[in-house]
């Protein structure tokens, strides 16, 4: 079976979102500086707030960046062959 983001229907292929997958990037990356932040005492640290946005400004680059690699590899070798 052909990976899902390789897969090509009978509808119009389109893009992905390189704003949502940055928004979601986000959201992982403000989590997982919440989790390294409280770690297993529960007791935040006041000076963690610019580890969480850091890890959510790292996860949303690398997400954003992931798409738009997709979208491009897709744009030319997947839908150019297709047209």
């Amino acid at each position: 079976m052909p990976l899902p983001s390789l897969y090509v229907s009978e509808d119009k292929p389109q893009p992905w979102s390189i704003a949502r997958a940055a928004a979601y990037g986000a959201s992982l990356g403000a989590v997982a500086g919440l989790l390294k932040t409280l770690g297993l005492t529960h007791q935040a640290i006041a000076t963690s707030i610019p580890e969480i946005a850091g890890a959510a400004l790292g996860f949303a680059l690398l997400c954003a960046g992931a798409t738009a690699l997709r979208n491009f590899i897709a744009r030319r070798l997947i839908w150019s062959e297709l047209g």
